[in-house]
């Protein structure tokens, strides 16, 4: 585990240790991101169009990297934390160049023999920095199990590995079964959330955290998110299927939490002026995980830090540019302590 300056009224009761009469708190030291990496083509517009309307945007198109998987690595990587990167790109993608972030290992990145790296088309409404995604999966839809299978390593020397529904199912199970054959925690964004069949009961068994938004949920539960009783009748949900903890994030309103041992809570939201909500969720599950303990007796603190790290990310343009460094972050909750 790595150490940093520890601060009690930012990380309240985190795990602690003194070395010559100073306290520190104890963060993941390595955590291994399996998923998707898109190249985003985003252009704002003045609202979102209806059923055969034409809309000018006074806007260009601008790209950048994205894709969940590389946005949650690139938000673990930027707070600090040694990231292992599982993902699959074209034979076009220039790795040095696109991935050229601190912390962000690329030794896993795989390359396609016959896809090209996957592209996301995102609009982005001015009035209220709300998104519409669309996505062509190109490479990220050609992983295998096999080849997560090749890349144990990077999952066997973690704290835990972080997952998303932008690549097959197979390979998240596939890198949930390698993380718990080595005693490493799991973590599920289900997102997309198929919207037909699920998500299958040898997943939910393997999965240590599961962290949807209300809608993804609701697909799956068909439970609606109206209040916390609601938010309990979900965690409920996933606790039946072999899950410990569940969050589920709200939007401007937050995040609620809930453990199979009771414990449960809301995170309130940092307020903000959104901009650009396009990898707030990725960020605020990356930033989240480097700040938690493997025995998971710190998340609110840990989903305190991710808040702030969303805070940033929806204030500004853009998915992986909006992420914030970790002295951004700690700068915020200093600022609300």
């Amino acid at each position: 585990m790595g150490l940093k300056k520890f601060d009690p009224q930012v990380l309240g009761s985190s795990k602690r240790i003194k070395i010559l009469d100073e306290e520190y708190f104890i963060m993941a030291n390595v955590i291994t991101v399996l998923g998707s990496t898109n190249i985003d083509k985003v252009v704002a517009v003045p609202r979102f169009g209806n059923s055969g309307e034409t809309i000018h945007t006074p806007n260009h198109l601008v790209e950048a990297m994205g894709g969940k998987g590389l946005n949650q690595g690139v938000a673990v990587a930027r707070s600090g934390v040694k990231t292992n990167m599982i993902t699959k790109v074209g034979q076009e993608f220039d790795i040095a160049k696109n991935m050229n972030v601190a912390n962000l290992m690329t030794d896993h990145v795989m390359r396609s023999a016959t896809e090209e790296t996957g592209q996301a088309y995102i609009t982005v409404s001015a009035e209220t920095g709300d998104n519409l995604i669309y996505i062509y999966g190109g490479a990220n839809a050609d992983m295998t199990a096999a080849d997560v299978r090749e890349h144990t390593s990077a999952i066997a020397e973690s704290e835990f590995v972080i997952a998303q529904l932008e690549t097959s199912m197979e390979t998240v199970i596939e890198a949930f079964k390698i993380a718990h054959e080595n005693g490493v925690k799991t973590i599920l964004n289900p997102a997309p959330m198929p919207e037909v069949g699920g998500l299958p009961a040898e997943l939910l068994a393997l999965t240590d955290i599961i962290a949807p938004n209300e809608h993804e949920t609701f697909l799956l539960t068909e439970i609606e998110i109206t209040d916390e009783h609601s938010m309990i009748e979900n965690a409920q949900y996933y606790f039946e299927r072999g899950v410990d903890t569940v969050i589920i994030t709200v939007g401007s309103e937050g995040a609620f939490f809930m453990r199979k041992n009771g414990d449960e809570g809301i995170v309130p939201a940092f307020k903000t002026n959104a901009v650009d909500t396009t990898a707030a969720g990725d960020t605020f599950i990356g930033a989240t995980s480097t700040r938690l303990n493997p025995a998971l007796d710190n998340l609110a603190e840990a989903m305190r830090y991710g808040a702030a790290a969303s805070s940033l990310t929806v204030s500004r343009a853009g998915a992986q540019p909006s992420i914030p460094l970790e002295a951004e972050v700690l700068s915020v909750l200093n600022a609300h302590k």
